[in-house]
């Protein structure tokens, strides 16, 4: 199952999401940031591909919702984790 993971503090990187899902128990097959090209900067989501759809759906209940902090402020963010749609 592919998941769709937004509203991520601009300096999460793909280490920073890994540890994240870590906090699930559920095991996954690859983490990816999204990077804009011309700043080289998050763009605040990423996408997250996990081995079958029950530990998809675990982490999308797990952790839909959950406040995670900005690194460089206090600021709190709410995060958003659902099933990826496909690209048309």
């Amino acid at each position: 199952m592919k998941l769709y993971i937004g509203n991520l503090p601009f300096e999460t990187n793909e280490e920073d999401l890994k540890s994240l899902l870590k906090e699930t128990g559920e095991q996954i097959k690859d983490a990816k940031i999204i990077i804009d090209r011309e700043t080289g900067r998050s763009k605040g989501f990423g996408f997250v591909e996990t081995s079958d759809d029950k530990s998809g759906q675990n982490i999308i209940n797990k952790l839909h919702k959950k406040t995670v902090e900005s690194k460089n402020s206090n600021n709190l963010r709410e995060i958003i984790v659902a099933e990826a749609r496909d690209r048309k």
